[in-house]
């Protein structure tokens, strides 16, 4: 199908380009910018006044639930909610049940998805047999399976030996390493950020050295074995600048950070509010205050949702036996441009961090809108504002610190391959 998208501002990071401009699809790619290609007619025009075009979101962490968790969440809804969110491409973590690490496993979630026809799912796969952290996986065979990197998700793996033979595999054939550093024994039983908040309301904490003594394992393996690291989720100061002094010496490292963590610190915990009970931990403002400088000077690579849909009756516990994690597909898109506004950032620097940016941690020609590209378009109006409620959610979990919150933008068409899998109505 030929497709017109008339009078947007097209935004695409990648080709520098923030201006009114016209965009032409045709057999699913991006056939044209600003004028139509020598007989093009389109089959469908979509009205673009007053919107943004941008490339599709890619988010690097998505809990998609299957399989073994289909009461938490299914693939069916959480897809529905990635492309209401504008989310294109996604990268699940391997913390499923089983977890992924048989090719088989991986296969199945790969089919599901595309008969689905909805977001692009690329797998991480287990680093571990079962995520135990004492076997390897058959890392060849499961990138041939199609997985695109390998972790450990949150499960540890504290035998140093194990994480450097995987990185020494890995490193052999080009694959790529996703941790999140936590030293698990520090961080043992903890549930908040070891500060004020956790000490007034009684809480196990969680301290920065856990973080910070497990990176600095992370990166000295990995100058050791010239293995491709990428960080997930870092959350404090002092990780972000040992972050960027890996990469001022060189090191060939990427590393991402939650939107949550953009947002929120410990003092949101507030009266033990579950929907705060985040994996890594909210911490300090101070933290907070880096993450976000950490981002401006690229020391930051990308921003992702770390959507993990939890079923109300584990959440809605005391905070520290509640379930961790927060929903995120459809709230990565206005979270990133509160941001933008509270920052005063440019618009394109910011969607480069969603975009641009965990396409190349991924190692894909995606988040740009370059002619031949792919469609992997979103177009959203960043004037709507509209209140976050669980029922306005798709996704099935409706866990987030963001409830009741009103935020600004809102998805109007997502295209995949050209194709148009999600719209709403004009009149919003």
């Amino acid at each position: 199908m030929n497709i017109h998208i008339k009078n947007g501002r097209l935004i695409d990071p990648k080709n520098n380009i923030d201006a009114l401009r016209d965009v032409f699809i045709a057999a699913g790619k991006i056939a044209a910018i600003g004028t139509a290609p020598s007989g093009f007619v389109a089959d469908r025009v979509l009205d673009a006044s007053g919107l943004i075009v941008a490339p599709g979101l890619i988010d690097l962490a998505a809990r998609l639930r299957e399989p073994g968790y289909e009461y938490m969440a299914t693939l069916e809804s959480e897809m529905e909610a990635a492309v209401a969110g504008g989310i294109t491409s996604l990268a699940c973590p391997p913390d499923t049940d089983p977890p992924l690490d048989e090719p088989g496993l991986v296969e199945m979630l790969k089919h599901r998805a595309r008969n689905l026809n909805q977001a692009r799912v690329y797998p991480v796969a287990a680093l571990t047999s079962g995520l135990k952290g004492q076997e390897l996986t058959e890392m060849a065979e499961l990138v041939d399976a199609g997985c695109v990197a390998f972790s450990q998700a949150d499960a540890p793996l504290t035998d140093t030996r194990v994480l450097m033979r995987a990185m020494q595999y890995a490193a052999t054939f080009g694959f790529s390493v996703w941790l999140r550093p936590q030293d698990n024994f520090l961080a043992k039983d903890g549930v908040a950020h070891d500060g004020e908040v956790a000490t007034r309301c009684g809480l196990a904490a969680i301290p920065v050295c856990a973080e910070t003594i497990a990176l600095a394992t992370m990166l000295t393996l990995a100058r050791e074995t010239g293995v491709k690291l990428h960080i997930c989720r870092l959350s404090s100061a002092a990780g972000v600048e040992m972050i960027r002094a890996a990469k001022q010496q060189g090191l060939a490292v990427t590393c991402d950070v939650s939107i949550n963590h953009v947002h929120l610190s410990e003092m949101d915990i507030g009266f033990f509010d579950p929907n705060c009970h985040l994996i890594p931990p909210l911490r300090s403002l101070r933290d907070r205050a880096a993450l976000r400088a950490g981002l401006l000077d690229g020391t930051i690579d990308a921003i992702c949702s770390d959507h993990t849909p939890v079923d109300e009756d584990a959440k809605q516990l005391p905070f520290a036996e509640a379930e961790a994690g927060a929903t995120g597909l459809e709230l990565l898109l206005p979270l990133v441009l509160k941001w933008v506004q509270q920052d005063n950032l440019a618009l394109s620097e910011a969607l480069a961090k969603v975009t641009l940016q965990p396409a190349r941690i991924l190692g894909l020609d995606a988040g740009h809108l370059s002619v031949g590209a792919a469609a992997d378009v979103c177009v959203f109006n960043p004037d709507t504002y509209w209140k976050v409620e669980p029922g306005a959610l798709k996704s099935q979990g409706k866990n987030t610190p963001f409830n009741g919150l009103e935020v600004q933008g809102k998805v109007r068409f997502t295209l995949i391959d050209g194709k148009l899998v999600y719209q709403t109505q004009a009149a919003f």
